[in-house]
C-alpha cells in the first residue's frame, strides 16, 4: 500500500480537532486520503481549520457540536452516517483542562466539568458510533488519553479531576476492545506525554515545560505531529489485529 494513502476513502471523525492534537490528527489522515469529519465546539477556530484543507484539497465536513451533550452527539453522528453510509474510524481527540489547583480547592463544577470534557464526551461519542461500525463490521476507535491517566507527571504538577478521567478512558478502552473485538472494531489508546500545544503552553509556565523536556530521557517535548503518526498506525491495515492497547508518546517521560 502506497505511504499515502493508508486510509483511502475511509471516513474519520475526529473530536477536538480546531487546534493541538485533533487538528494534527485530522491533517495526517486526510493525507493519507481519509474523508474527514472534523467536530469541535470552538467554530471560528474550526472553520480556519477547514479552510486549511479546502486548500490543501482534502476531503472534509465540519460539525459544529458540543461532544459534552449526548443528544447534540447523536444528532451529529446520525448526519454523518446518513450522507457517508458509514463510519471507520472514530479519534476521541477532546480534552484538556486549563487550571492546576490542589484538591481542596476543586469544586463540585470543575470536577464535572473535566470529567465531562475528558471522558464522557467519549463515551458518548464513541456509543454512537459503535452501532454503525458493529453493522459494518468494521471500525477503529482511538481514545486519546494522556500520561497523566497512568501516573502522576514526574518532573511537574498534576491535575487530579484530568489524571482521573483520562485513566477512566484508559479503561473504557481495554473494556470496550474486549466486547468489540467479535464485529472487527479495534479500540486503543494514546497516552501523550506533554506537548508544545496551545494549551499546554496556555497551563504551564516556560520553567515548567522547560524542566520537563530536561528531565526527559530523550531530553526533549513530543510534537503533536508524534502523535499523529502514531493514531496513523493505529487506525491503518498495520495495526489490524492490535486491539486494547495503550501507546505511549512521550520521550521516555514515563516508562513502565
Amino acid at each position: 500500500m502506497p505511504d499515502t494513502e493508508k486510509l483511502k476513502d475511509k471516513v474519520a471523525i475526529v473530536t477536538g480537532a480546531a487546534q493541538g492534537l485533533g487538528k494534527e490528527i485530522a491533517i495526517e489522515f486526510a493525507s493519507q486520503g481519509a474523508h474527514i469529519v472534523l467536530i469541535d465546539i470552538n467554530q471560528k477556530e474550526a472553520q480556519r481549520v477547514e479552510n486549511l484543507f479546502h486548500k490543501k484539497k482534502f476531503y472534509v465536513d465540519l460539525i459544529t457540536t458540543n461532544v459534552c451533550d449526548s443528544k447534540d452527539v447523536n444528532k451529529a453522528i446520525n448526519v454523518i452516517a446518513k450522507k457517508y453510509k458509514k463510519i471507520d474510524i472514530l479519534v476521541n481527540a477532546v480534552g484538556g483542562f486549563d487550571k492546576l489547583d490542589s484538591i481542596e480547592d476543586i469544586n463540585d463544577q470543575e470536577w464535572l466539568r473535566v470529567i465531562d470534557l475528558n471522558l464522557n464526551s467519549a463515551f458518548y461519542c464513541t456509543r454512537a458510533v459503535f452501532p454503525i461500525m458493529k453493522k459494518n463490521r468494521f471500525g477503529r476507535i482511538i481514545n486519546i488519553s494522556s500520561g497523566a491517566g497512568l501516573a502522576p507527571n514526574p518532573h511537574a504538577p498534576s491535575y487530579i479531576p484530568y489524571g482521573a478521567a483520562k485513566a477512566g478512558l484508559l479503561g473504557m478502552t481495554r473494556l470496550l476492545a474486549r466486547d468489540a473485538g467479535e464485529f472487527g472494531i479495534t479500540v486503543n489508546a494514546l497516552a501523550p506525554g506533554t506537548a508544545l500545544t496551545p494549551r499546554v503552553k496556555k497551563v504551564r509556565d516556560a520553567k515548567s515545560i522547560e524542566n520537563i523536556a530536561k528531565m526527559n530521557p530523550m531530553r526533549n517535548l513530543i510534537d503533536p505531529i508524534d502523535c499523529a503518526k502514531a493514531a496513523l498506525f493505529l487506525a491503518s491495515e498495520d495495526a489490524r489485529y492490535i486491539t486494547g492497547v495503550t501507546m505511549m508518546v512521550n520521550a521516555g517521560n514515563l516508562i513502565f
